[in-house]
């Protein structure tokens, strides 16, 4: 089960990769929910839809959250939203489908495919060194770019430490969370770091990574990684509530709000403490090609289609996305396997931000999907994500 890896920096300020299963137990559900069908998806009413339902209630609950929606795309082109709770806790204001919210690391998703279509076309190739794209950049305290490549950018296995680990960093966001920062400053702050270990050596997810893909794939082709991805991914899947805001603070309409809790508790048990505090309004440029992308449920559920269906990179890169022998399994590029306890693989990304979890996930063909948000930081370890999983994919006896 993907669970996200919240990598604190300030503030409630975070991006999110994946990690081991969920375990522990959560609150009760809000009782509140509001549902909504299009298509043909069946099970409403009771048994599946009602697991379904109650699923989605627990994950607001478990995750501190005022509200929570999930939306379903099956086979033959059946879609279900499901909702619980509110958007806005000021207004009442329900989650609604086409709402746009922040994705976190959900953006790596893009940024893998960006790449691997830049690779297919022999604009960059995997093993190219960092060095080769952006040189002299990556060096000392042990960092060398000279002996990273691509592909260990693209599967975490560069050693490169985290910049969003960075203590003095984190107290910098503390004092103006509004500051725009360049990729090449965040960079620059996970090099005053030496290396988890030696490139390829290990596997261990890094921001850093991500934000260097971004870096490369403007220098191969001289647009920035948002006008690349716009134009060979966002643009042909249709994508239009998709964006890389950059510096923007406010979120396209519609939209509902973000919360986080004062003093970033995580644990289930003290996600009560402190003042509930709206973070809807941020500057992203800490979390850039790592983590900026602002979505929709709906975006969300076509982009994981179109790509494992094939419509979005070759066969051969599709491939190497899932490919997790790097990882030991865990990991594969923009990419890792959620593995259901009825033996069901799932693929897909969660993402996590201030004020905002998401996950997309599908089958391997890519025929069915799930896209489901909560409108709070607190989206890691929830045993309701598995259930909500289990209770969509796993078959029914």
């Amino acid at each position: 089960m993907p669970t996200a890896v919240a990598l604190t920096a300030a503030l409630g300020l975070a991006l999110s990769g994946c990690g081991t299963a969920a375990t522990g137990t959560g609150r009760d559900a809000d009782p509140r929910a509001n549902e909504g069908a299009g298509g043909g998806h069946g099970g409403a009413g009771g048994g599946h839809g009602g697991a379904v339902r109650t699923a989605v209630r627990r994950l607001a609950a478990q995750g501190d959250a005022p509200g929570a929606g999930v939306l379903i795309r099956r086979k033959g082109g059946g879609t279900r939203f499901i909702a619980a709770g509110v958007a806005d806790v000021r207004t009442g204001r329900r989650i609604h489908r086409s709402d746009h919210f922040r994705a976190g690391s959900l953006t790596k998703t893009v940024m893998a495919a960006v790449t691997l279509r830049l690779a297919a076309q022999k604009r960059l190739g995997l093993d190219d060194t960092v060095e080769k794209h952006l040189p002299g950049l990556v060096r000392g305290h042990g960092n060398d770019g000279r002996n990273i490549t691509i592909r260990q950018l693209l599967n975490h296995t560069s050693g490169l430490f985290d910049y969003t680990e960075d203590p003095a960093l984190a107290r910098q966001l503390s004092a103006a969370a509004d500051r725009t920062r360049t990729p090449a400053s965040l960079v620059r702050t996970a090099l005053t770091h030496r290396p988890y270990f030696a490139p390829g050596s290990k596997w261990r997810y890094s921001n850093t990574n991500y934000v260097l893909l971004g870096m490369v794939v403007q220098r191969a082709t001289g647009h920035s990684y948002a006008a690349e991805a716009r134009r060979e991914e966002l643009d042909p899947l249709r994508l239009h509530g998709t964006s890389f805001p950059g510096t923007r603070t406010t979120l396209p309409a519609p939209h509902g709000r973000a919360y986080t809790r004062d003093g970033g508790a995580r644990d289930s048990e003290a996600r009560s403490d402190g003042a509930r505090r709206d973070v809807t309004d941020l500057n992203p440029s800490f979390a850039g090609a790592a983590g900026e992308l602002v979505s929709t449920l709906d975006d969300l559920s076509r982009l994981l289609s179109g790509l494992l269906r094939g419509t979005v990179v070759p066969p051969a890169e599709l491939r190497q996305m899932r490919n997790t022998s790097a990882s030991d399994g865990q990991y594969g590029m923009g990419l890792f396997p959620v593995r259901l306890p009825c033996g069901v693989t799932l693929w897909g990304h969660n993402g996590e931000i201030n004020g905002s979890y998401a996950l997309a996930v599908a089958t391997p063909d890519g025929r069915h999907t799930l896209a489901y948000r909560l409108n709070s930081t607190a989206g890691s370890g929830l045993t309701g994500e598995t259930s909500l999983l289990e209770a969509e994919f796993c078959p029914r006896r």
